[in-house]
């Protein structure tokens, strides 16, 4: 079995591997600026998708050109999100050269979309393949490839610890070889219910001074988090962008949901927020909690809520996930100031980071790992691939972290 990595190779986002010229796993962007895509030009014989974040599968609909459409496997709650985030990319670059595929293309995905639930083996491409839960967000999976030979672990993005939103994983497939996911691979998640008491006493604090709290968050995953933890904590909070649909569509799902009655009670707790006649400025003017897409500040009704209550310190900006390099949400936590619809813009209000991650931390891929080591392993999808995978080398494993475009022989 040949595995060639396309993108995640020593980097977090545009995510694909090519099994054998032959299988795709995952096909995602990087929502830089310009986006970034998968490098080489590929033809699959069918598509595995392990979850529906942007960086795994935002350029999926590229596949769908001219031609037979090859299959693409995915979870259901996957392939609602992949078509929600695929709408999104239209509605911000498809009248530019920075979207590689069409509203056509969009309708093909439709076409092509073949469902499974976890555990369910099914053919695609030859190959034996079955999808595992992975903690992350709902609907995603570990993907099992079994070509009769070698059966190949892809970890996708995974969690081993507790979450409101979904369960932790617990599986650990029999594999030969893993390629394993390293995000957090140099650091520790605090304990969660820490984080939320100190995120919670936060949000009450800022309220209780008069201020205001902008929760920028992911629309997927992230933003039901935090309404979760809203909801149980008694605060009342607003909700606007993407993550609002999203939330309707997971609940849509209940079987992929830790607790599908917590999440309908938090929607319930919280207001949707339309955007229209000026109703975000008047908003940010109240005592009151907005949770808000985008979650690096990268785009969203973030970028009028931030600038709408940075002026005064009493006011909180509370970001709940990792703020990649170059974004304007790291540039805000380390110097204060941040780009905004092209306006550099200083920030008064208290910044805050708190550690909602979705991803497992060092010790939870060690402890992941732990069941595959004497296994060939291949660490990706991280900034610093290559020095986990020698830190697990020194440990016995037999470790390495491809490059982008190299291509392993398993």
């Amino acid at each position: 079995m040949e595995v060639q990595f396309l993108g995640g190779a020593g980097e977090i986002g545009r995510s694909a591997v090519l099994v054998d010229d032959r299988l795709l796993l995952d096909y995602g962007m990087a929502s830089e600026s310009p986006p970034q895509y998968p490098v080489g030009d590929v033809d699959p014989d069918a598509v595995v998708v392990s979850h529906g974040h942007l960086d795994h599968v935002g350029a999926v609909p590229a596949l769908m050109g001219a031609g037979d459409l090859p299959p693409v496997h995915w979870t259901p709650p996957t392939r609602d999100l992949a078509l929600t985030l695929a709408e999104d990319t239209l509605k911000l670059h498809g009248s530019t050269p920075r979207c590689p595929f069409t509203g056509t293309d969009v309708h093909r995905l439709t076409q092509a979309s073949v469902p499974h639930g976890y555990g369910e083996s099914f053919e695609a491409a030859g190959y034996e393949v079955t999808l595992y839960e992975a903690g992350h967000i709902p609907g995603s999976a570990h993907v099992l490839v079994d070509d009769g030979e070698t059966r190949l672990l892809y970890s996708g993005d995974f969690h081993t610890g507790r979450q409101r939103l979904v369960d932790a994983t617990t599986a650990r497939p029999e594999a030969d070889a893993v390629i394993c996911e390293s995000t957090y691979s140099d650091a520790s998640h605090e304990d969660r219910d820490s984080v939320e008491r100190r995120f919670v006493e936060s949000l009450r604090q800022t309220v209780w001074q008069g201020g205001t709290v902008v929760v920028p968050a992911f629309a997927i995953g992230r933003t039901q988090e935090a309404m979760l933890v809203c909801a149980a904590h008694d605060v009342d909070c607003y909700v606007d962008g993407m993550g609002q649909r999203v939330t309707d569509t997971l609940v849509d799902h209940p079987e992929f949901l830790r607790d599908a009655e917590a999440l309908r009670g938090a929607r319930s707790n919280a207001r949707y927020v339309d955007g229209r006649n000026g109703q975000r400025e008047r908003i940010a003017q109240q005592n009151t909690v907005i949770i808000t897409t985008s979650g690096m500040l990268n785009g969203g009704p973030a970028m009028t809520y931030v600038p709408a209550i940075r002026g005064h310190p009493t006011n909180t900006v509370a970001l709940t996930g990792y703020q990649v390099q170059g974004t304007p949400g790291r540039e805000l936590l380390e110097t204060g100031r941040a780009e905004f619809d092209g306006r550099m813009l200083s920030v008064s209000a208290t910044v805050e980071l708190h550690d909602f991650s979705a991803h497992a931390d060092r010790e939870g891929l060690r402890e992941f790992l732990a069941a595959y080591r004497d296994k060939e392993v291949l660490v990706n999808h991280g900034d610093r691939c290559g020095p986990f995978a020698a830190t697990l080398r020194e440990d016995g494993y037999d470790a390495s972290a491809p490059e982008l475009g190299e291509t392993v022989q398993l």
